[in-house]
């Protein structure tokens, strides 16, 4: 039973630091991501970071991320009158094209809609 407990702590330590990583890319969601240095925060190498990632959360940290921006991208469609490029280029996308085609995929209707 004794290594059930030491499981256990590992599984509750790996998913803090998931966690903490995740943070940053919600607070930091308009940046570039790097995910060498969101391992650093996990203190995992990138491969682990990656495979914990999606095994805790469902989704790979590059989608995660698409999902947040396009999240923010509603938020701002919603209550300003901002185009859709400078909302585009302020949630962390480079192309409008690559914008459209996530808002889609992730929405299923284009940000005109």
């Amino acid at each position: 039973m004794r290594w059930f407990n030491v499981v256990v702590a590992r599984n509750l330590e790996m998913n803090r630091r998931l966690l903490r990583a995740r943070d940053a890319m919600d607070r930091d969601f308009a940046g570039p991501l790097n995910v060498g240095d969101l391992a650093i925060v996990a203190c995992v190498s990138e491969a682990n970071f990656i495979r914990s990632f999606k095994a805790v959360f469902g989704e790979t940290p590059h989608r995660y991320l698409q999902r947040r921006r396009i999240e923010r991208a509603v938020y701002f469609l919603r209550t300003t009158n901002t185009s859709i490029t400078d909302i585009c280029m302020a949630v962390g996308f480079s192309s409008l094209g690559s914008f459209s085609r996530t808002f889609t995929a992730i929405l299923g209707e284009s940000p005109t809609a």
